[in-house]
């Protein structure tokens, strides 16, 4: 590996509250502290993120490309260079782990092409950290990201799920947007059987999270409100 590189570092952010020590190692505050340049979701996520890091940290040296969906090849091939020019660039997602169930995955992809060292720094992801809670296997499972939008495709898709999930015992991992989570779990309780089991994780990491493992005949006797909050619903088998 060329010397003269720069390296990719995929810096974790918080998935909201203002909770941080413990969620964001020290360590990985040591290792963002020399990177001048981020390629970012939402700029001023980022800059509270580092400001949380580090309260002098330099802000106004850095320099900050957005990175969405809607990035453009030329956009991307800027961060390219300067790594290649030997600087180390940081990709910081709105929340969580860039690349998971946010963008990231092409500008990583791009680095390796190139020979660039990619580097993963741990933080929360409220995928994995659902899943580990959920009671349901983890040895086989499947994130399928965010549901249709389109009501008669999104309850095609859960019992889908629910079959699979008897068939083969596999987990299965989604979300939405989060107004539309009353609007799926709605779906998920009129139209699963009564036994199937859900898993609902909402607010992973802050002081109101509530991960909770119920059948759905359970679930239809229990109120629960998801409206605007980030949450996280699994379908599977208790181990």
């Amino acid at each position: 590996m060329s010397k003269n590189k720069g390296n990719l570092f995929l810096i974790p952010n918080t998935l909201g509250g203002d909770s941080f020590s413990e969620i964001i190692p020290q360590g990985i505050i040591n290792k963002v502290a020399d990177i001048r340049i981020f390629a970012v979701e939402e700029i001023k996520s980022a800059r509270r993120l580092l400001r949380k890091m580090d309260r002098s940290f330099p802000i106004d040296d850095c320099t900050f490309l957005n990175l969405s969906k809607q990035t453009s090849v030329a956009e991307r091939m800027e961060l390219l260079m300067h790594l290649l020019d030997g600087k180390d660039v940081g990709i910081i997602s709105e929340a969580g782990c860039p690349g998971i169930a946010d963008p990231g995955a092409e500008l990583v992809s791009l680095a390796h092409s190139h020979a660039l060292k990619v580097i993963p720094l741990v933080g929360p992801s409220s995928i994995f950290m659902a899943l580990m809670a959920s009671g349901f296997s983890g040895q086989k499972f499947t994130f399928h990201g965010y549901l249709s939008k389109e009501r008669k495709d999104r309850i095609k898709q859960l019992r889908d799920f629910e079959i699979d999930c008897r068939r083969s015992g596999f987990t299965h991992v989604f979300m939405d947007t989060p107004f539309r989570n009353m609007n799926v779990l709605e779906d998920i309780l009129n139209e699963l059987g009564e036994q199937t089991y859900l898993c609902i994780a909402s607010n992973i990491t802050l002081p109101s999270e509530l991960v909770q493992t119920k059948t759905i005949l359970e679930w239809r006797e229990y109120a629960y409100e998801l409206h605007k909050i980030p949450v996280i619903f699994i379908i599977g088998k208790p181990q």
